[in-house]
């Protein structure tokens, strides 16, 4: 499995990580305050969980003034569909 694949799949792996994501692409763009308001997790820890996400690629931010605003990039989980895709044959 490439290396790209570990990543996403180490990424998405952690609940509160998962979570921040699938919020990112059900709600849109948000700031670090928002995602940390619903997070149930503090905001170091919500910045933290960001910066592993955006590592893989799964995440963008946009700086605004002060506040910064991340939105999800789907198209980063295209190797894991393909992957799914490829697997789907021996199911």
């Amino acid at each position: 499995m490439p290396a790209t694949h570990d990543m996403l799949f180490r990424t998405l792996a952690d609940p509160t990580r998962r979570a921040i994501f699938e919020r990112l692409c059900r709600q849109g763009e948000q700031t670090v305050g928002a995602l940390t308001a619903q997070a149930g997790v503090s905001q170091p820890a919500v910045s933290k969980h960001l910066g592993v996400l955006k590592e893989a690629g799964l995440v963008r931010d946009r700086h605004e003034g002060r506040q910064t605003h991340y939105s999800a990039q789907l198209k980063a989980l295209a190797p894991l569909m393909d992957w799914t895709r490829d697997m789907a044959g021996f199911w």
